[in-house]
């Protein structure tokens, strides 16, 4: 299994040397890494924070991936923080750089922090939930080079509401809409356990959009982290491969040279 979608010291919300990350990934069996650095044009109260040296970062995994033995891969990519007004700016990056896989993903919505709260504050659950899903969908179709869709039910760790769940009976218009748009494109989505550091008592999405996911044709499909320390690589992939099964998935996927790589999830 590889890891998907980690974040190293390049960004700035991460500390984790990358080295102590690939030692980490091998030391609990994991056949890869894929980094996944921050660009997040135009963050609110911008600071610096989801900007880095490209070229820089470039050449560093560069070197990782020439220097990684014994089968073990490191995969050099990005995620890329898509508002409707950043993409041309956000596309002049991924076109640069030859990344192995691209993710895209909305953490801010209408100019505004899911992170901090600034989003949902005077709102209702539901007008959140669907705000966001709603811009999720404006953005994958307005910006379609990348190859996994990140985190669908993001807004579910930062709504501060009591009820934490994106209940697919509650915005199934919603969420079809998104996984029909990323079939048809011919694109994936990750399964991403930073639900559990996040306290959501699942991974993100949960099974049972996972399995919607399937049950609509969808087959591209990563296991992701959203490690920023050691601690949380691989953190629960033992329970995403069984919930990959139940759900009817026969692969999971790691992209190389933005080409998905399907490994049978069982012998």
């Amino acid at each position: 299994m590889f890891d998907c979608h980690v974040h190293s010291s390049f960004s700035g919300d991460s500390q984790m040397d990358p080295k102590i990350a690939i030692k980490t990934a091998k030391k609990i069996g994991l056949d890869g890494i894929a980094f996944t650095d921050h660009l997040d044009i135009d963050y609110p109260d911008y600071d610096h924070v989801f900007m880095i040296d490209f070229e820089r970062y470039s050449r560093y995994m560069d070197c990782l991936k020439n220097d990684s033995k014994n089968g073990f891969k490191v995969l050099k990519g990005i995620e890329v923080g898509i508002q409707p007004h950043v993409v041309e700016e956000t596309l002049e990056v991924v076109k640069k750089y030859d990344f192995d896989i691209v993710i895209a993903s909305v953490h801010v919505v209408d100019k505004m922090d899911l992170h901090n709260g600034d989003f949902c504050k005077g709102k209702s659950q539901k007008e959140s939930y669907s705000r966001y899903l709603e811009a999720l969908l404006e953005c994958i179709e307005l910006f379609d080079d990348f190859d996994i869709l990140g985190h669908i039910d993001l807004i579910r760790r930062y709504g501060h509401y009591e009820e934490r769940t994106l209940s697919l009976d509650d915005y199934k218009d919603h969420v079809d809409a998104i996984l029909k748009k990323i079939i048809c494109s011919g694109k994936g989505i990750e399964v991403n356990a930073s639900g559990y550091r996040y306290k959501l008592n699942s991974p993100m999405p949960d099974f049972q959009m996972v399995k919607r996911y399937h049950e609509l044709g969808g087959e591209i499909i990563c296991t992701s982290s959203d490690a920023h320390t050691p601690e949380y690589i691989g953190h629960k992939f033992a329970y995403l491969k069984e919930l990959l099964l139940r759900a009817g998935f026969k692969y999971t996927t790691h992209f190389e040279g933005r080409e998905p790589i399907f490994t049978p999830l069982a012998p």
